[in-house]
């Protein structure tokens, strides 16, 4: 029966269509197959998610082999909603993808790009319905390779950069949590997941234990690009292909979360791992700092995506400081508002996709006037806009709305601020991007260059491409040229 086999449909579907993407060849095939897999990966989701609900966590044991000897795959409501949430994602990406990749990477490479696209979505899948602690790690190291040859293949040589910096930074959590999992090992013999929640609390005080799950912390707290680790992240979605960062903007620093949930609340404990000082303290400081801090960078961010990069880092911050209140309330919160940001993150990159094709530009300059040639993209833009900021109707009011009652139940005066101050610094650096989408004018450059045509006789006088631009030179630009 091909229900029975779900769990692991999810994963063995992106991995053998990758290669087969190399093995085609062309560009149109490799994009079908892609698109093909990735809804027949979210209908399999869709699936999973109702027998899960319908029937309760559900354990898949590869090869037949019994755990803990064997790897098994448990699937419950939570980890079922995650993977819901990275096939919705790539199924709605890939249509858009097409055209974004072909003018962003070429038609040569787009054969690459789709089998690494797959991989990264094979590895988070993989994370997520684990139920081996090793196996994390794999699937980390799978997502996360891929990454960074996708990062690279953006269209100028700062994506090089980008992507060498991540691959530092990333191979140091990796290495963190990889001997983090090593510590666990040696203080329970098991690296099955349900056998370590029995065995983990029991040995707590150990030292290797402890050692165990400071080193994890760490690792993946720069994977989810947590204050201050998250320095990776600004230049990888700022310089990566617009269907890269739509992507891992609205997954692959959620999966991350949901790891930690997993990893924190039911292998070491909650007692455990927030009991006196440890998280319980310094998780709700360095998130209240990110959303601050990256919302105030965001603010003076000239690269359109960078700026909502550094945005993407305080969203971040409101989770954990949904998660590290340990009262249900702020876990529910935490957990709406990882779901309500990856579709809000991912819907307002998608957005600037669009813009990025059209004008060929992220600078706030570039987008002067945009709405009036492109009125459906900058409406989404706005509509993905408001969402982040929390304005009353949609999904992101809901979140960050249990946020605020969860800090407020809690006594926690000074996070309730943090959470209205990071929704007022979104409102501004949100409202300059529809300010100059909408309310600057654009420039009539073509009519000076008619006027002063040997002032840049180099300047290809195109239709537009850029909005208040010509080849990437504002119009304060060709003025002083002139004058």
């Amino acid at each position: 029966m091909i229900a029975a086999h779900f769990p692991v449909l999810q994963v063995i579907l992106p991995l053998t269509a990758a290669p087969l993407c190399l093995l085609l060849r062309r560009e149109v095939f490799a994009w079908w197959t892609a698109l093909v897999t990735a809804w027949v990966t979210l209908v399999n989701a869709v699936l999973l998610l109702d027998r899960v609900l319908l029937l309760g966590p559900i354990s898949y044991d590869l090869g037949g082999w019994a755990a803990p000897l064997g790897i098994v795959y448990r699937i419950d409501a939570l980890n079922a909603l995650v993977l819901l949430l990275i096939s919705a994602v790539a199924a709605l990406l890939l249509p858009y993808a097409r055209l974004s990749v072909l003018r962003e990477i070429g038609g040569e490479r787009a054969a690459l790009f789709y089998a690494a696209l797959l991989l990264c979505m094979t590895g988070l899948m993989g994370m997520t319905a684990t139920g081996d602690a090793f196996n994390v790690f794999v699937f980390l190291e799978i997502s996360s390779l891929s990454t960074y040859a996708l990062i690279a293949l953006g269209p100028d040589r700062r994506a090089l950069t980008a992507a060498f910096q991540y691959l530092i930074m990333g191979t140091l959590g990796g290495t963190f949590i990889l001997i983090g999992i090593g510590f666990m090992y040696a203080a329970t013999g098991t690296l099955n997941m349900a056998d370590l929640a029995a065995r983990l609390p029991l040995a707590e005080n150990q030292r290797a234990v402890q050692t165990a799950f400071a080193f994890f912390i760490v690792g993946i707290s720069l994977k989810l690009a947590l204050f201050p680790l998250h320095l990776w992240l600004p230049n990888a979605y700022a310089h990566a292909p617009s269907v890269v960062t739509v992507f891992l903007a609205a997954t692959a620093t959620k999966v991350a979360v949901y790891v930690m949930l997993r990893f924190t609340f039911d292998l070491f404990g909650a007692h455990h791992a927030f009991a006196d000082v440890t998280l319980a303290r310094v998780f709700p400081v360095l998130a209240g700092l990110g959303v601050m801090l990256a919302s105030l960078t965001a603010l003076y961010q000239d690269h359109v995506k960078r700026r909502f990069a550094y945005s993407s880092v305080a969203q971040i911050g409101y989770i954990v400081l949904g998660i590290a209140l340990l009262t249900p309330a702020g876990l529910t919160a935490g957990l709406l508002h990882l779901i309500n940001h990856a579709l809000a993150k991912g819907a307002l990159f998608m957005a600037l996709g669009c813009l990025y094709y059209r004008l060929g530009s992220m600078s706030m300059s570039a987008l002067a006037g945009a709405a009036r040639e492109m009125p459906l993209s900058a409406a989404a833009f706005v509509i993905a806009g408001l969402s982040l900021v929390g304005v009353p109707l949609t999904a992101g009011f809901i979140s960050k709305w249990y946020l605020l009652l969860a800090s407020l139940e809690h006594g926690q005066w000074l996070l309730a601020l943090v959470i209205v101050g990071g929704s007022l610094l979104a409102l501004a650096y949100v409202w300059q991007v529809v300010e100059q989408l909408y309310f600057e004018e654009v420039a009539d450059i073509w009519g000076i260059l008619q006027i002063v045509p040997d002032v840049l006789p180099s300047v290809d006088p195109r239709p537009r491409h850029c909005a208040g631009t010509v080849c990437g030179i504002t119009p304060n630009t060709l003025r002083s040229l002139i004058t």
